[in-house]
């Protein structure tokens, strides 16, 4: 991979997760308009760039041309992991998170309502697991890890994923518990770029992914339930 694609790459990965946070916090935008931004941010202009800048085919970019599905065991075995540490750690710390505040904010903010909930979880299980991953692992940390610098992409990618969702849980968790997650979601990104490594593409983390927001959207219908 070329050195100034590198750099292409990682120049469009901050300028568009920047993007994503003034569109989610202070544009204060509803959720489709919101998705929408997120499909060409995170997607089409991506896509954009490997086709008809970078003159490549997005298979072969993307190193999904010759797959290997015996490498995606480890996706599978890590999302059902994945899935019940996420169940019990929302137990275990349910009672210092404000629960109704969090439904306030997807109500109020986000205009989804117990009705609509359903089509979102949709989305989030396997359209926002898929652009999270195409973007930040497919996209940008596979990208940057043939270059000599391995530890910068498994760094700036993971980091970029962790920062990026501040956008998202800003409002509903204390200092310390947004504090947590972050150093969460960084472990997490590490762990998804290494998985991938096994495959040399984004595959493995996309099924990991989905399973644990499996465990995610499960706990939000749990709150619509109750509040």
């Amino acid at each position: 991979m070329k050195r100034k694609h590198a750099l292409t790459i990682v120049i469009l990965a901050v300028i568009h997760s920047i993007l994503m946070v003034v569109i989610e916090q202070a544009l204060k935008a509803t959720y489709v308009p919101k998705t929408m931004a997120k499909v060409c941010l995170f997607l089409f202009v991506p896509l954009f760039f490997i086709r008809f800048i970078w003159k490549q085919r997005i298979l072969d970019f993307l190193h999904l041309k010759a797959m290997d599905w015996k490498r995606l065991k480890g996706g599978f075995l890590l999302g059902i992991a994945a899935f019940i540490i996420v169940l019990l750690t929302f137990f275990l710390l349910k009672d210092f998170i404000n629960l109704g505040g969090i439904i306030g904010d997807l109500k109020t903010r986000l205009h989804i309502t117990q009705k609509t909930y359903m089509y979102v979880a949709l989305y989030i299980t396997f359209g926002n697991s898929l652009l999270e991953e195409f973007f930040f692992r497919g996209f940008i940390f596979l990208n940057l890890y043939q270059t000599n610098h391995k530890v910068f992409a498994y760094l700036f990618s993971s980091s970029l994923f962790a920062l990026y969702h501040i956008a998202i849980f800003a409002t509903w968790f204390t200092i310390w518990l947004i504090l947590l997650a972050l150093l969460g979601l960084f472990t997490i990104g590490i762990i998804f770029c290494w998985l991938n490594t096994k495959s040399n593409n984004f595959l493995n983390s996309w099924i990991l992914h989905m399973l644990a927001d499996i465990a995610v959207v499960s706990i939000g219908f749990y709150l619509f339930s109750v509040y």
